[in-house]
């Protein structure tokens, strides 16, 4: 584990207690918390402006710092949506994308330097138009005037109250849940804990899903390899030796536990989320096999070797969910119809 990556697992393990360091920092989190209070107010009062657009826009998001498995099913709900006859397209801020400009339009061979990792893995596994843009409202324009889509789905954004919408979605990760329960910098919260009470779909990512949650499970499919996405492997051929499993996730352990289920005995090595990889970062000295998320492989592609895979995971929800988001999709219709 690097010094950013112990760093972070610090603030982690402060966040979901509230120990000494999580009360010092509380009146921090009060005030965040009345701020973000604030400005939602006021966009709900009409004194900061929501731009509204001529078709659905469903926001799916969380309330928490850090992964809580939205773009898994960012992927599951546009591919529903396009064997449903929709035209979906996908938004998101490219976090930590570094394009000189913007919109940016990704597919599957952009770089995730320039547009961020998330964005990269939905256009690979849906092949559904996805734009990127700090300013996701810009974002929504372009792929309405380019690609001319009839439903957008946001990756994330539930605070991007500019950004008008008929349906929010909030994914809670069923193991952590909200923490301490504290706001920014206290605890992991960036808005307070009853932001969830005013959401249209709660669906809970594994754990126990609580009253009015829908179950998630990220199921594991074949290792694919980093370099060709071709070659996929059964993970029982990793069973008998040693890996190197890395991760750069907001909850790595969630990675790790999946390979010790599958068998797997990894050397874990954990990097801050999101972290940029450089070639030498997965130099460890052997000759190992090295396994890694999705989110990192598309970070590692252009220097990736034949001993470099990744464990893909597909979102699969139970029918009655998918019942629920088609009633209130058709209610968003309805009202943009009437508007």
């Amino acid at each position: 584990m690097n010094s950013g990556a112990g760093f972070h697992a610090t603030v982690q393990s402060a966040w979901h207690r509230r120990g000494v360091l999580a009360w010092l920092l509380l009146p921090l989190g009060l005030a965040y918390g009345l701020i973000s209070r604030l400005r939602r107010r006021l966009y709900a009062a009409g004194w900061l402006t929501t731009r509204h657009f001529r078709v659905p826009v469903i926001v799916v998001g969380n309330i928490t710092v850090g992964g809580a498995g939205k773009t898994p099913l960012v992927i599951a709900l546009l591919n529903r949506l396009k064997g449903q006859g929709y035209k979906p397209g996908a938004v998101s801020r490219g976090y930590r994308g570094a394009a000189g400009s913007w919109p940016r339009i990704v597919n599957e061979d952009s770089d995730a330097a320039h547009v961020g990792d998330e964005p990269v893995i939905i256009a690979r596994h849906t092949q559904c138009p996805v734009v990127v843009d700090p300013d996701r409202c810009r974002a929504v324009d372009r792929l309405l005037n380019q690609f001319h889509c009839d439903i957008v789905v946001s990756d994330d954004g539930l605070q991007h109250y500019r950004l008008g919408r008929c349906m929010e979605i909030l994914v809670v990760d069923g193991i952590h849940r909200l923490g301490n329960g504290f706001c920014l910098p206290a605890g992991p919260l960036r808005e307070p804990a009853t932001r969830a009470e005013g959401v249209h779909l709660k669906v809970c990512n594994g754990g126990r899903p609580q009253d009015g949650e829908f179950a998630m499970r990220l199921v594991a499919q074949n290792p694919t390899s980093v370099a060709d996405l071709s070659t996929q492997t059964d993970a029982r051929s990793f069973v008998n030796q040693k890996v190197h499993a890395v991760a750069a996730i907001g909850h790595p352990d969630r990675f790790f536990h999946e390979l010790q289920r599958l068998g797997l005995a990894a050397h874990e090595h954990v990097f801050p989320d999101h972290h940029a990889y450089v070639a030498s970062d997965l130099e460890f000295g052997d000759d190992l096999p090295i396994i890694m998320t999705e989110k990192d492989a598309v970070k590692c592609k252009t220097f990736a070797n034949p001993r470099m895979w990744y464990l893909p995971v597909t979102a699969e929800l139970d029918e009655d969910f998918y019942q629920r988001f088609s009633l209130m999709l058709r209610e968003c219709n309805d009202r943009q119809e009437t508007a």
